[in-house]
């Protein structure tokens, strides 16, 4: 039987932070779903709503929506995130999907992150590539793309950079240098080839994340053999990726729709990939 917008809360573990609301379109389903992930460096002071109004967004194109809340570092509600507790998280609340009765489709699973969440949705389509024992490894819901707004893509980089003053390596626990396994599971240009299309959109004027961490993570990934649509957003910087109204925010749904439509199967050239934009949308 058909049903109106459903929007329920559903908690993936004991603390409070570790939860997201799930939100439906009208409609009996399955639903393509994307889970959203939010940025602020991995810190406090930020959270799901600021994914709110993609939320929106996503419901009236047809797709279900689980906006994912995570714990974070800091002190306070929301606190104990960091290594490997914040991908802990992430990996379990995508799992959660297959353990809910509601008309879902996993095989049409796609993730959107922004800024840090950008790099926790590349680093979760690249979990089936993750050794044994490893945070995240076997995952129950195998992503089918993920979207990185302003990501995070090279957690050495940002590291080298004092990105965020220096919060990836209280990440992290350390520098690459003293933890350089953790690095290693846990920066997505480490994992490459993720083997799930990407689509990657950044400002050229981001002071927040450099726009060097998606190019250089398209051409690297692109070089291991995978499916990367880079778009470089001319004169926008790091926060109109939130803007549902905006044009950084339209290159993300005109690649999800095309890749995978909310209401019909995912289109492919033929490897089980989604067929790509044209390439007058890619910067080379």
């Amino acid at each position: 039987m058909d049903h109106g917008r459903v929007v329920r809360r559903f908690t993936y573990g004991d603390t409070r932070a570790q939860y997201g609301v799930l939100e439906l379109p009208p409609g009996a389903g399955p639903f393509a779903v994307v889970v959203l992930l939010h940025g602020g460096f991995w810190r406090l002071g930020f959270n799901r709503t600021l994914m709110n109004p993609l939320a929106h967004d996503l419901l009236g194109r047809g797709f279900a929506v689980w906006n994912v809340e995570y714990r974070r570092l800091g002190i306070g509600w929301g606190a104990g995130g960091g290594w490997p507790h914040t991908f802990d998280d992430v990996a379990a609340a995508i799992d959660l999907l297959a353990d809910l009765d509601v008309p879902l489709d996993l095989s049409r699973v796609f993730a959107v992150g922004h800024s840090a969440g950008g790099q926790l949705a590349l680093w979760a389509a690249g979990r089936a590539g993750l050794p044994d024992g490893a945070p995240g490894a076997q995952p129950r819901v195998v992503l089918a793309g993920a979207v990185g707004q302003a990501a995070v893509c090279d957690l050495r980089a940002a590291y080298g950079a004092r990105s965020g003053n220096g919060v990836v390596r209280r990440l992290l626990g350390g520098s690459p240098r003293r933890v350089p396994e953790r690095y290693d599971l846990a920066s997505p240009m480490a994992r490459l080839p993720l083997g799930v299309p990407v689509l990657l959109v950044h400002g050229d004027r981001d002071k927040v994340v450099s726009p060097s961490q998606s190019r250089d993570y398209a051409v690297a990934a692109r070089a291991a053999g995978d499916d990367v649509t880079l778009v470089v957003r001319a004169g926008e910087g790091h926060f109109e990726h939130l803007d549902a109204a905006g044009g950084a925010w339209s290159e993300v749904v005109r690649w999800l729709e095309a890749s995978c439509p909310a209401d019909g199967a995912c289109s492919s050239d033929g490897g089980g990939r989604p067929l790509p934009l044209s390439a007058s949308r890619r910067e080379p």
